[in-house]
């Protein structure tokens, strides 16, 4: 695949050269910035041919911000490499709990794309979106009846968890007249260097079945009329800089998937899941989306041929490494606290209520100053959020130019699990975002209000002023 690179759009007459920060431009994966990042002739940032500050006033802050070239760019990456490494069908699902909204869903569908939903809300979004419910799966450790009958009612497939998923399905699938399609999920036992909140693929783990389940649970289901085994799946973990254990991955499913079809099941797909991760300060260094698709490709091309088994229809499913570089992140800043000889402290307009990921994950980040994002660092500074907990901080120990209060920050590749695991953490409401491409701007996200976070309290009668 050649490397893909997007021009910056410009406004009419307004020059434009490369933001000079921005790295390795051949990949979408490999950039702390969108691809379509640029600045203009007074060295302001754009994305998408929009001004980050004309953005900041017209919609307010803190505001999400996605590049829609950025976006369409990862999808391409995952199909073409797919197709490129793989000679067997194959398909790439987002998985949608790293961004989840009606623009995504319908975004990714376009580009020929399957999704993953975790919930009836994912669901009913992906569907409303547009992604045709024959290219939809459904996740979850814990599924209501809610959900299940939702994927069986749209002919979703419904990735098996566990045996409740089983019972619940055994009587809901007949009750509503449905030969259901599954993936059986199993835990592969495969260890990975990253935070251990995100570590899916080890034994001790809430999901999946365990390897000496998977036996009983294929004869158990030869036997279930409503149900139509079609895949197997397993993931083994979040942001993994690391190709040896996908390629681990590959020869236990292959063990898998002979088991699965000796017992008469006609299993044609396997599901590696996500997990490849993206470059969020400099000092990362993950693989590029081919890199990981061609290294998946050939180790599951290679189990199988040692198993004879005909290739399976290779399944992955992608969140991060679609949206997160993306996306952005604009905060106006605010207060400044300076404690001599430690630390100063630059307060924001945001913080953990729209990016968790810092004071959950100790996630690190990258920033600028949105209208002078190549001036000269002066300061070290620590950018804390605007929340009643001292361990709201985005950003530590970043350099910047002085900056005053009403200046710009913007945070780089946040389009992966802010917006999805945003709060209303004291009562804070949920920014706008909105999606940029050839110099427009369309929101797809409306701000909350405050009066809005009241809408489902309810007061009881005993509770109420007296008029």
């Amino acid at each position: 695949m050649p490397p893909m690179t997007i021009s910056p759009i410009a406004p009419a007459g307004q020059a434009v050269r490369p933001l000079e920060a921005s790295v390795d431009r051949d990949s979408p994966n490999r950039n702390l910035t969108p691809l379509s990042t640029s600045l203009d002739g007074e060295d302001r940032l754009q994305v998408g041919g929009c001004d980050l500050g004309d953005l900041a006033r017209r919609y307010g802050t803190p505001l999400y911000v996605l590049d829609e070239d950025t976006l369409r760019a990862s999808c391409r990456a995952y199909h073409e490499a797919l197709a490129a490494h793989y000679p067997g069908p194959s398909l790439a699902l987002y998985a949608s709990k790293a961004n989840s909204s009606l623009v995504l869903s319908a975004l990714v569908a376009s580009e020929g794309l399957g999704l993953d939903a975790v919930s009836a809300g994912e669901l009913l979004t992906a569907l409303q979106g547009g992604m045709p419910p024959e290219r939809i799966v459904l996740h979850g450790n814990n599924k209501s009846d809610e959900e299940l009958s939702l994927a069986v009612t749209h002919g979703v497939t419904v990735v098996v968890d566990n045996d409740h998923d089983l019972e619940r399905l055994a009587e809901l699938a007949p009750a509503a007249g449905r030969v259901v399609p599954l993936m059986l999920r199993f835990t592969p036992g495969i260890e990975c260097h990253t935070h251990e909140y995100i570590r899916t693929g080890h034994l001790d783990s809430k999901f999946g079945f365990d390897p000496d389940q998977l036996e009983p649970v294929l004869r158990r289901l030869a036997g279930s009329a409503w149900a139509r085994l079609t895949g197997l799946h397993a993931h083994i973990g979040s942001q993994i800089f690391e190709l040896q254990p996908h390629r681990d991955l590959a020869g236990v499913m292959a063990d898998a998937l002979a088991l699965a079809r000796s017992l008469g099941h006609p299993v044609t797909d396997l599901n590696v899941g996500g997990g490849l991760g993206i470059r969020y300060v400099a000092s990362d260094d993950p693989p590029t989306i081919q890199e990981w698709v061609k290294g998946v490709a050939q180790a599951v091309m290679q189990a199988c041929r040692q198993r004879n088994l005909e290739l399976p229809r290779l399944l992955c499913e992608p969140g991060r490494s679609l949206v997160a570089t993306a996306g952005l992140t604009v905060y106006t800043i605010g207060s400044r606290k300076q404690i001599p000889g430690l630390r100063t402290y630059l307060s924001v307009d945001g913080g953990m209520s729209d990016n968790p990921r810092p004071i959950t994950y100790q996630s690190s980040y990258t920033a600028v100053l949105a209208e002078r994002p190549t001036a000269v660092a002066t300061e070290t500074v620590t950018v804390a959020g605007k929340h009643c907990e001292s361990g709201d901080v985005l950003l530590r120990d970043l350099a910047l130019p002085a900056s005053a209060s009403g200046d710009l920050l913007v945070v780089f590749a946040t389009g992966a699990y802010n917006a999805s695991m945003a709060s209303n953490y004291n009562r804070i409401p949920r920014p706008a975002a909105v999606l940029v491409q050839g110099g427009q701007s369309e929101l797809v996200q409306r701000r909350e209000r405050p009066d809005e976070l009241l809408l489902h309290d309810v007061l009881p009668e005993r509770f109420r002023p007296v008029a």
